[in-house]
């Protein structure tokens, strides 16, 4: 497809735009390799050797094996918690008629309006009064709460789109109200579903207030993004060895992106279309 002048500054813009998102994930993937006198010296020369030394000793510095096991554990239950409550939420929404299941919906939306650190110090309450404080699974049960008014409300546009003789011919072959959200529903919302957990997965696994503040310090049960900035230093931060350790912790970003990222594609255009 040929596209006229017009179109120039569109693709200027657009190429602008990607040198801004490549130029400091270049800037990140060599200093990896690099010390910090070439790091200052040469910013953006390639690096002169490609030797490990720095992923190993951030991965041994900053207790990273542990933090990343961590990480995975609290986002992952997290993740099938949000999913385990949002899915059965959205689905008895879009199925009620008239004004009470357009008033859930926006209860659901208020969640919008709290700042994130407005809910702070009632968090660090509640999580003292229940005993979890310093604990894993109280961020376990509190992400979940944090997602639910996204997920909600973009599963409900989803389900809402499902033709209600779908649901009617499952009846009929005696399908209960769970084996038509199973088999109906679930399925053809998989690209909304898709969406709220790559949205949700990169949320969790780079929170970083709550769990400084709710786990604490403790290198056995503290995430990966609360084990990094113990690689920075008052004196002598080794800027190689911390752009090393942040590149550990992109890898699983990026694996968890690649896989959702054509779901998350078909949300979109399907949602571009209906609109």
């Amino acid at each position: 497809m040929k596209f006229g002048r017009s179109w120039l500054p569109a693709h200027v813009l657009a190429w602008l735009y990607a040198a801004l998102l490549v130029v400091p994930l270049y800037y990140l993937l060599v200093s990896a390799f690099k010390t910090n006198d070439q790091i200052f010296g040469s910013p953006f020369a390639l690096p002169t050797s490609l030797s490990a030394h720095n992923f190993t000793e951030a991965f041994s510095s900053a207790d990273l094996g542990s933090a990343v096991v961590n990480s995975v554990l609290v986002t992952a239950l997290a993740l099938a918690l949000t999913l385990g409550l949002a899915i059965p939420a959205a689905f008895a929404i879009a199925r009620t008629e008239g004004r009470l299941g357009a008033f859930v919906e926006r209860v659901f939306s208020l969640g919008f309006l709290v700042p994130t650190f407005a809910a702070l110090f009632p968090t660090f309450l509640l999580a003292a009064a229940t005993g979890l404080f310093h604990t894993r699974a109280f961020m376990v049960l509190f992400l979940p709460a944090t997602a639910m008014p996204l997920s909600v409300v973009i599963l409900v546009q989803f389900m809402r789109t499902i033709p209600r003789e779908m649901e009617e011919a499952a009846r009929i072959d005696g399908a209960s109200t769970f084996g038509v959200l199973r088999h109906v529903y679930t399925p053809m919302c998989m690209p909304g579903i898709a969406t709220i957990l790559l949205l949700n997965f990169l949320t969790f696994w780079n929170e970083y207030l709550y769990s400084l503040v709710i786990i604490g310090p403790d290198p056995e049960q503290r995430t990966v993004q609360v084990a990094l900035p113990t690689l920075k230093s008052l004196t002598r931060t080794d800027y190689g060895i911390l752009t090393a350790g942040t590149v550990l912790t992109l890898v699983p970003v990026w694996a968890v992106y690649t896989v959702l990222q054509k779901r998350m594609q078909q949300a979109l255009v399907s949602g571009a279309v209906k609109m």
